[in-house]
């Protein structure tokens, strides 16, 4: 098992519609990629830091995929069209990162 981390970058000029992302872009997702591998899908909102200031990224979506194989065959299918869904709900770039599932 793999987790990709997508993570939107939070700031001051930054925009997020979380209604169209949780109604669209995640169904859409799930659509698309659970023929590929994708098993779990975790959305998650930042909020804040323990001293109080504002989060590194307003918000991140946890894929759990059964193999890094799958989520590059779920790129190659449908990349594409799920990357150019993302300017119709926030203006910031996404980082992506692939990590390992230990336990």
């Amino acid at each position: 098992m793999i987790l990709v981390t997508v993570m939107y970058p939070a700031g001051a000029e930054s925009t997020f519609d979380v209604d169209y992302y949780l109604q669209k872009h995640i169904p859409l997702l799930k659509e698309r990629w659970s023929a590929h591998g994708l098993r779990h899908v975790q959305v998650l909102r930042g909020i804040g830091k323990p001293d109080g200031i504002a989060p590194d990224y307003q918000m991140m979506a946890l894929l759990t995929f059964e193999s890094l194989d799958a989520f590059k065959a779920a790129g190659k299918a449908h990349g594409r069209e799920i990357f150019a869904d993302i300017p119709h709900f926030t203006n910031s770039q996404p980082s992506l990162q692939i990590n390992d599932v230990l336990q």
